[in-house]
Parts: C-alpha cells; sequence; structure tokens
C-alpha cells in the first residue's frame, strides 16, 4: 500500500517549532510523514526529532528541507548572526527523501528562471558553531545531501545514502545502474553524500553507509559561487580538525575526498576505516578512488602548495576501486599512509604529488 503522505509540511514543522519556541522548549518531535516543499528554518539552541517519519520534497520544488534560521540572511553573513547548538536527530528510521527529481542540475542552474544549485541540498547549514546531524536516511538526493558551508563545532554520524541510480539514454528509455562509460546517461548528477566547504573546522564524521552516486564524504576548500555566497568575514576560511571514521559505502566516485585550491587551507585531518561496499551492488559498477585527496584539474585560480594542505593521515582502507585505493595529486606535506588493503587488482596507491 503506497504512503499517505501529509502535503502541508512545512506549514505543520515550523508551526512546532513556533509553538514550542513560545513556550520556553528546547525541541519537537515530527512523526508523520510530510511532503515538504518550502525550507524548514531551524533556531539555534534547538532539537529537531524525527521520528519514523518519512520527509518527502514535493514534485517540482527548488527548495532545501532544512536550513539554519540564519541562512541566506544578511545577518546570516556576520560573525554576530551566528546560529548556535542546532540539532536534527532521527530516529527509527527517519528518512528524508528528495523525491522526483526537478531537472535542477549545476548545467541549468541560473537559466530559465532557475535557483542557484545549492537549493537542492536537503539539508543547507550555513554559519553555525555546534550542530549535530545523526540517525538518518538520506534517499534520491537531487544534489548533494548534506551540505556545511562556515560551520564548526559539529557531529555528523549514523547516516546513510542510497541515491538515484537511474540513466536515461538518447531515446528517453530509463534504466537502473550507473556505468562509468555512460555517465552522460545519468539522470542525478554529482550526488554526493555530505560536504564539508570553506570554513568548517572541528568537526567529527562517523558511520556512514549506503549509496552515492559521486563522493560520500567530502571536504572542498574552493572560492566557487556557493562560497562567495555564504562567506562570513572575520572568520577563517580553512577546513581543519575533522575526523572521519567508519565510512562503508558504494561510492560511484570517492569514498572520501579532500580538495583544497585557489589559497584555502586543508589541514589536520584525520581519515580511518574506509571500506568499499560495492561488491555486488545493484546500484553501480565499482566506483573510481578510496580516498582522494588532491587534483591535477584546475577547479580554482590556482593549484594549492604544501603550505596549504598539510597534517592529513589516512588508516585502514579497503578497496576494489577502478583506479586506485589512494590516490594523491599537488603539493602537500606531512601525509600519513597506513593499512591499505588494495582487493581486486587495483593499486595501493596513485602517486601524483609535485614534491614528496
Amino acid at each position: 500500500m503506497e504512503k499517505a503522505f501529509l502535503s502541508n509540511g512545512y506549514e505543520y514543522i515550523s508551526a512546532l517549532i513556533e509553538d514550542a519556541r513560545c513556550r520556553g522548549l528546547d525541541r519537537v518531535t515530527v512523526d508523520k510523514d510530510l511532503i515538504i516543499d518550502r525550507e524548514v528554518r531551524i533556531p539555534s539552541d534547538f532539537t529537531l526529532i524525527l521520528d519514523s517519519c518519512h520527509l518527502k520534497m514535493a514534485d517540482g520544488c527548488y527548495s532545501n528541507m532544512f536550513v539554519n534560521e540564519n541562512h541566506s540572511t544578511d545577518i546570516g553573513r556576520t560573525v554576530e548572526g551566528r546560529d548556535r547548538n542546532i540539532r536534527i536527530i532521527g530516529k527509527n528510521g527517519a528518512l528524508l527523501d528528495g523525491g522526483k527529481y526537478n531537472m535542477l542540475s549545476e548545467k541549468t542552474q541560473l537559466k530559465n528562471g532557475l535557483p542557484p544549485i545549492w537549493k537542492n541540498n536537503l539539508i543547507l547549514f550555513t554559519n553555525v558553531d555546534g550542530f549535530e546531524v545523526s540517525g538518518l536516511s538520506c534517499h534520491n538526493q537531487r544534489w548533494w545531501a548534506l551540505n556545511f558551508v562556515y560551520c564548526a563545532n559539529g557531529k555528523i554520524f549514523d547516516i546513510d545514502f542510497k541515491a538515484c541510480d537511474i540513466m536515461v539514454d538518447e531515446n528517453g528509455v530509463e534504466t537502473h545502474g550507473l556505468k562509468h562509460e555512460k555517465y552522460a546517461d545519468i539522470l542525478v548528477k554529482n550526488a554526493d553524500g555530505i560536504d564539508l566547504r570553506r570554513g568548517c573546522h572541528d568537526i567529527l564524521i562517523e558511520n556512514i553507509s549506503g549509496f552515492t552516486e559521486d563522493d560520500s564524504v567530502a571536504l572542498t576548500g574552493l572560492f566557487g559561487r556557493l562560497e562567495k555566497e555564504f562567506a562570513v568575514e572575520g572568520l577563517s576560511s580553512d577546513i581543519y580538525n575533522v575526523r572521519i571514521r567508519n565510512i562503508a559505502t558504494s561510492a560511484f566516485c570517492t569514498n572520501v575526498r579532500l580538495l583544497n585550491q585557489g589559497g584555502v587551507r586543508l589541514h589536520d585531518i584525520e581519515i580511518d576505516n574506509v571500506t568499499d561496499m560495492s561488491k555486488d551492488c545493484p546500484y553501480m559498477e565499482k566506483g573510481i578512488y578510496g580516498v582522494r585527496i588532491g587534483d591535477t584539474h584546475l577547479y580554482g585560480s590556482r593549484h594549492a602548495t604544501s603550505d596549504e594542505t598539510y597534517n592529513i593521515s589516512v588508516r585502514n582502507v579497503h578497496s576494489r576501486a577502478m583506479y586506485a585505493a589512494i590516490s594523491l595529486a599537488g603539493d602537500m606535506r606531512d601525509v600519513v599512509i597506513e593499512n591499505v588493503e588494495a582487493l581486486e587488482g587495483t593499486r595501493e596507491l596513485e602517486d601524483k604529488r609535485t614534491s614528496n
């Protein structure tokens, strides 16, 4: 039997939050299956508990599901406007669902009246100090599922992904199961799991599972449109003090991806226990890399230097990737790699560093 969703999800959850704040409460519980068509704003010092519910984005809408209260406001781009201590906690199979794809992509964004691509994040936190996102399944993300920009002192754990695996050929015929040689046919491209962007630090990411169309966990320090839109004057743009543990995913691109260019520093990163789960995965062929640090391709104004990418440890990687379990490219220093298991003939290391 098909689920019966209530169509007023934004109004329902927003009213719960407002009522709780009026009564001096710091949390609410959502336990209904809801359609969401507008972003729900979560205030500081507040916990949203999602219990046994299925929340799905409305067909044809261009919106995040959850953002912090000051997100995309003038004050939200200042230190004074920083939101604090926000938690989204899932229980008993809580599910965030992107629903039917809305055709907003990196190529179509800002054309013909379409909004920027980050409107397709399920959760987008910007300028938040103190946060938790845990206990959730995320399905059918329309781009990156969970996105964080200038966020600090946070925990992201017990998250499971199931991205869209639909391919559409030139005749409009849909098939399931992603194939690298037919990348152009993939319906939803760059559907990452978790992304930390500029200004994120002191964050724990652990116990991540499932299938992602692109990277499962990505730490990306670039000066792109997203970063310029949500830059916070007075805060460092570095990505640092991030621990990534127990990543067991089928990632069509990379299980854990680190990249910084254009002057953004990325340092003091610990990666431990990354397992490629793609063997016999029905949604994809094997991925490209297990852990990838840097790139030979230029995304920003210039490549990073060894004074900008440093103090990175990678331990206990188990991969059957197409090219290598570990890929290093560009300039970096103080990189420690230990206990790499390369399965099914893949290489342990692809080393394209400009200095060693």
